[in-house]
């Protein structure tokens, strides 16, 4: 063991009292003239909160299937291509159109015939009426005759039957006329709905029936989320009910997006006891969505809200395994505070222990801070005082 110079170390000793003062002095003088660092804060707040369980779903359309013919015929053009986007109205294909405008010219013959005919009945009737009329003004004379003028009113009778007749024909012809415009119209097929070719099932030269497929569309502009949920959870929804999901691929880590339960489809999969529950997106959220059948996971609640306080998630740090937060004082001096933390609620989190509603807390710049340093801040989003 060495030896020590006691005198040294007491001489050590009477100077440690000074040098402490003087750190301390010096340390404060620090802290009166250090630039204040901006930041950015967020308040504590109280707010309700809902346990959720996330289930898988997907990304559906309400509008989607294959167009069908409405006219027998030859494929005579096939004017779109798998993934091209259509308009309400747009030309998909169109059929030969041959025998369709011969037929629509001879129903149009059929209808001229039926009006001439109804004419020509007229006529007749007008003619017979006439004789009626001078047999009528020979009543008294010696020329009149009733067996005569019995008969021509018999005629007058059956004459306009023959006018009926000719004028249910004529009606008949019409309808034909319609009938076969149709067709001619129908040789045209259009989409019936904004949408994407997915699917082409014919090409020009095929041969189609009435309801033969000729491309199948989807909408992706009428975009739901479609979830599997348990049985014993549909207890707890009901129409209107708000949920939140996120979307599955690159690009969405993190994008939560909010939605309102809009039917519980009153099916049950025996083999997983779920039935489907559609949702519609609100605030654009499946605006993001790259397909249909895209994978989505659906927060479920579980149970009523209950208030619970909670900070923003970017206040949060660790330091030496320890959760803190900065709090920043009435003199806009910031001190560190550790917190005891609970479940998430989207981009905060419950706080169990730590923190009151109406704190100030940094939740930008609070990296680079000591404790007892003063910041500066704007007004944070949740409407807390400026600095």
């Amino acid at each position: 063991m060495r030896n020590v110079d006691l005198g040294l170390v007491g001489r050590a000793l009477r100077l440690v009292p000074v040098l402490t003062l003087g750190f301390a002095i010096g340390t404060a003088a620090a802290q009166q003239g250090q630039q204040a660092a901006m930041v950015q804060v967020d308040q504590v707040v109280t707010e309700p909160l809902v346990q959720t369980v996330p289930v898988l779903g997907r990304i559906v359309t309400r509008q989607e299937g294959p167009v069908a013919s409405r006219v027998e015929g030859p494929v005579a053009e096939v004017r779109v291509a798998v993934g091209d986007r259509l308009a309400p109205g747009d030309l998909v294909a169109v059929l030969d159109r041959t025998r369709l405008e011969l037929a629509s010219a001879l129903a149009a013959a059929e209808l001229a015939a039926a009006e001439a005919d109804l004419a020509s009945a007229r006529r007749e009737v007008e003619l017979i009426d006439q004789e009626r009329a001078r047999l009528v003004a020979l009543q008294g004379s010696a020329a009149f005759s009733r067996a005569r003028l019995d008969d021509k009113i018999k005629e007058v009778n059956v004459a306009q039957s023959r006018i009926e007749a000719a004028a249910a024909r004529l009606e008949q012809a019409r309808v034909n006329v319609d009938y076969r415009n149709a067709d001619l119209a129908d040789a045209e097929i259009r989409a019936p709905y904004p949408s994407v070719v997915v699917q082409k099932h014919v090409s020009a030269g095929a041969h189609v029936r009435i309801g033969d497929p000729v491309v199948t569309l989807v909408d992706d502009t009428a975009l739901e989320v479609e979830a599997d949920v348990p049985a014993e959870r549909l207890f707890e929804l009901a129409p209107g009910t708000p949920i939140a999901f996120s979307i599955a691929g690159a690009g969405h880590a993190g994008e939560r997006h909010d939605a309102v339960l809009r039917a519980i489809v009153p099916m049950e999969n025996p083999l997983t006891r779920t039935r489907a529950v559609r949702f519609t997106s609100i605030n654009g959220g499946l605006d993001a969505a790259r397909a249909i059948g895209q994978s989505v996971t659906v927060d479920i609640p579980v149970g009523a809200a209950r208030d619970v306080v909670s900070v923003h998630k970017d206040a949060v740090t660790i330091n030496l395994g320890t959760r803190q937060v900065y709090v920043v004082g009435d003199d806009d001096v910031v001190q560190p505070r550790p917190v005891v933390l609970g479940a998430a609620i989207g981009n905060r989190f419950e706080v169990l222990d730590g923190l009151v509603p109406g704190d100030l807390v940094v939740t930008r710049g609070n990296e680079r801070l000591r404790p007892g340093q003063p910041v500066a801040y704007g007004p944070p989003a949740n409407g807390a005082k400026e600095g």
